[in-house]
């Protein structure tokens, strides 16, 4: 279980990372007259659903884990909660129980849109400036 969640955050990490790559060059194959509004919103509109999706698996994935390794959400009193947990699993079921409080996904989600929305212009940056490279080669031969 924690393999496959793990690779299914792996999975919308490398979505995060490749998304705007795999954007700018389908935009600079197209015809399109401003390429860089143009891949900004996409890129945007993007990243955003990416990231939304992304804080949402988290949460959804922990209560998973946490109901895989038998605590009971429904529980009244700390006996109720662990009752059904393997004492091994107590100390990782209260690390989940620990990630899941304080806020939630959704403002996680918007934080994480604010720190990661700079990598769609490093992007678009790191590739005009590369064109430009290649273009004064092409000149100076």
């Amino acid at each position: 279980m924690e393999k496959l969640i793990t690779l299914v955050s792996f999975l919308l990490f490398v979505g995060i990372l490749l998304c705007p790559i795999l954007l700018l060059r389908k935009i600079k194959t197209t015809k399109i007259r401003y390429k860089f509004l143009t891949y900004l919103t996409i890129g945007l509109f993007l990243n955003a659903v990416i990231l939304f999706v992304f804080a949402c698996w988290s949460y959804t994935s922990d209560l998973m884990l946490l109901e895989h390794y038998g605590y009971d959400i429904d529980g009244m009193n700390e006996a109720e909660f662990y009752g059904n947990v393997i004492p091994e699993n107590i100390d990782k079921v209260k690390s989940i129980q620990r990630s899941i409080m304080g806020i939630g996904w959704p403002l996680k989600a918007i934080f994480a849109f604010v720190f990661c929305s700079p990598w769609i212009i490093v992007v678009y940056f790191v590739f005009y400036l590369t064109d430009k490279i290649k273009l004064n080669k092409l000149k100076i031969q």
